[in-house]
């Protein structure tokens, strides 16, 4: 049996040259791709994030100069990218995990998981 490939949904943010350089593109492109296709990311790649909440994770793409971050979730039937930013600090600001807490009710709030 072949199984579809999970979909990304967006709710915020983008992969693109500029401001990625073209290989950070690539490698957040590559480990996408792993998620949708089922594959579960750890270190160093990607580290659970609790605090945002169940089945969210925070994706790790080092770049030329920075390290941008992807935080999603894996539901039964999507990969749902919450945030990406660029994180300067070893803990992740209180306000990225409250706008990913917000931007998961409001998306459960009108689809099931």
């Amino acid at each position: 049996m072949i199984t579809a490939d999970k979909p990304l949904v967006w709710l915020h943010g983008k992969v693109k040259t500029p401001p990625f350089s073209t290989n950070a593109r690539i490698e957040a492109g590559f480990l996408l791709r792993q998620l949708q296709k089922g594959m579960r990311l750890s270190l160093p790649h990607s580290r659970p994030m609790p605090s945002i909440g169940k089945c969210c994770h925070e994706l790790r793409i080092n770049d030329e100069n920075k390290t941008w971050r992807l935080f999603y979730r894996t539901d039964r039937d999507a990969i749902i990218i919450l945030e990406v930013c660029c994180k300067k600090t070893q803990r992740t600001p209180p306000t990225v995990i409250e706008t990913c807490k917000m931007r998961l009710h409001q998306y459960d709030g009108g689809h099931l998981s």
